[in-house]
């Protein structure tokens, strides 16, 4: 069955120009969808964001609003351009060239998920493809838009902060990243998609709190802050990544006993950024 595509939280009176996002915690993986996928829906959850939408939630309280995407990113990834598609997915497609990300697998619409696992026996249709654009990708990217214009008319200014967690894995295997053992990456696309005023300010809150924070490297940020970050408009996008063993059991994908702690830690600082605003 069709679900919704998004939740959408506002505060009672909104009274900061910061908007918080997470696009991939979603976690409603239809019946449809685990029968197509030759994976079992723990392995399909492994490139889910999990629980960033319980950990961001509060944020509600502080005068912000927060978007959680619903439909899983192994199902649809809003984090992507609509034609980022994968030709050795989607039938009738033709190559792309120059697409690191979609010759990986990993286009708006996952071929894989975490551990480069194969969501599919084969390839989907382009029919499917377009209904999961036209019912999941495109109603998100609208609210998100509306959500950011408004603010700007209300605040002459938007400042965009995406939500996502990353494999602690995936620090340890960076070379540059292992360096100092980053707990929180913030991503602005290396100075392109917000002022380098708030990245400095949201990484002082952070290191404050006693995280270590690193930029860009290895996650500089996607579609999402190239295409909603316009610094010179007063449009300002910043994408943070959490390591997941602050908080999660990677392995059985559940909060570890660290989770309250560290919702309590993230709220706090969350706090602060919203005042930002």
């Amino acid at each position: 069955m069709e679900s919704a595509p998004y939740s959408l939280f506002l505060p009672f009176i909104q009274t900061s120009s910061v908007i918080f996002a997470s696009p991939h915690s979603g976690r409603n993986y239809s019946r449809d969808f685990i029968q197509m996928s030759i994976l079992d829906d723990h392995a399909l959850r492994s490139s889910e964001d999990a629980f960033m939408d319980v950990l961001t939630a509060p944020v509600v309280n502080y005068g912000s609003p927060f978007l959680a995407a619903l439909a899983p990113r192994a199902f649809v990834d809003l984090n992507r351009d609509v034609d980022e598609l994968d030709p050795a997915l989607i039938e009738g497609v033709k190559g792309q060239l120059n697409n690191f990300r979609v010759s990986s697998g990993l286009g708006v619409i996952p071929r894989v998920v975490s551990n480069r696992q194969e969501i599919y026996r084969g390839k989907i249709s382009i029919k499917e493809v377009n209904w999961r654009i036209k019912s999941y990708w495109e109603p998100y990217h609208l609210i998100l838009t509306n959500l950011i214009q408004t603010t700007q008319k209300n605040f002459g200014q938007s400042i965009l902060v995406d939500c996502h967690s990353m494999p602690s894995a995936s620090v340890k295997e960076n070379p540059q990243a292992l360096l100092n053992h980053p707990e929180v990456i913030l991503g602005d696309r290396f100075g392109s998609s917000a002022s380098p005023l708030i990245v400095d300010r949201i990484e002082d809150l952070f290191k404050k709190s006693g995280l270590k924070v690193a930029k860009n490297i290895p996650f500089s940020g996607a579609f999402i802050t190239r295409r909603y970050g316009r610094p010179h408009k007063n449009k300002h996008a910043v994408q943070i990544e959490f390591n997941r063993s602050l908080y999660l059991d990677e392995d059985s994908i559940w909060p570890s006993s660290n989770f309250a702690e560290f919702k309590n830690l993230l709220s706090t600082v969350f706090k602060k950024i919203s005042d930002m605003g």
